[in-house]
């Protein structure tokens, strides 16, 4: 607790839904607003609160006299060593801006208060009027905004399903470069893609079709360098040179990145796109050698 917000820890089985939050609220609220006085009684035997009612956490040691505030007999009677307000009305207001997990069957919530709930609120108006400005003031701003998630859904699904059919064209184009070497077949290669899926699925295609394989791709996915390293499985044991991992953690030093993965298949991404057509050939060279 401080002069901003408050927290407090409970035991609770789950995530508290939106309704029991505002429950919550709205009973916390209404004691504000009947701005209950505050009765304290000092150095009192702890019986005597015991029997008053007074709730005792568990877990909690009290001494043989302690100290009970009361707001409303009915509502709030406990032992308390810290501060409070004279009355509940000087609270103002109270909003629970988060309900998070702490440990295992314990739930946090944080609110603030007072002018410090008012400010909140008022900049959640402000939030909810820009976004409303952004949608031109529609008279149902829910709905419109999820018109525009499912409409942003569907065309992120096609993109995706026009990478997948870009990656099967290239697949043909890319099986004309491969060269056999050593026994297996090398394809070494810079594709115009730029879905991160698409190259895995791509090589899978490729490696599928051309093994045993050893394949490297690298593509600019998202205005990032990536590579990609995929070897036939039965090679990795045929040929203990051939490790996807460390041959891609070797070539992202070109990307300025960084990369790892199985012996069978391995990723890296990094910052410099320039440095991709060199990561490439010096892959080509490497894997040309290896015997």
């Amino acid at each position: 607790m401080d002069d901003r917000r408050i927290r407090f820890d409970f035991a609770h089985f789950q995530k508290l839904t939106e309704e029991e939050i505002a429950e919550i609220e709205r009973i916390v609220n209404e004691k504000i607003r009947e701005d209950i006085p505050l009765e304290e009684a000092r150095d009192i035997p702890i019986e005597e609160a015991r029997k008053a009612g007074a709730m005792m956490l568990f877990g909690e040691k009290y001494g043989e006299r302690v100290r009970m505030i009361t707001f409303d007999p009915e509502f709030s009677r406990e032992l308390c060593g810290g501060t409070h307000v004279p009355s509940t009305g000087r609270i103002g207001l109270f909003k629970i801006v988060g309900e998070t997990s702490v440990a295992a069957g314990i739930r946090r919530i944080e609110a603030v208060t007072a002018k410090n709930a008012e400010e909140w609120l008022k900049e959640q108006l402000v939030e909810l009027q820009q976004v409303r400005a952004l949608f031109k003031n529609p008279k149902r701003l829910v709905q419109q905004v999820e018109a525009v998630l499912e409409e942003n859904r569907k065309l992120r699904k096609e993109v995706e399903q026009l990478q997948a059919a870009r990656a099967t064209a290239l697949k043909g184009e890319l099986k004309q470069q491969a060269v056999p070497v050593n026994g297996y077949n090398l394809l070494v290669a810079r594709v115009p893609l730029d879905d991160g899926n698409a190259l895995k699925t791509l090589a899978h295609q490729l490696e599928k079709e051309l093994a045993p394989a050893v394949i490297v791709l690298g593509a600019v996915v998202k205005d990032k360098p990536q590579l990609l390293v995929l070897i036939s499985r039965e090679l990795t044991s045929q040929h203990p040179d051939l490790h996807a991992g460390q041959l891609v953690r070797e070539l992202a030093a070109f990307i300025k990145g960084g990369g790892g993965g199985q012996p069978f298949l391995a990723t890296a991404g990094g910052k410099d796109v320039g440095g991709l057509d060199q990561a490439l050939e010096a892959a080509r060279k490497k894997l040309e050698t290896v015997s």
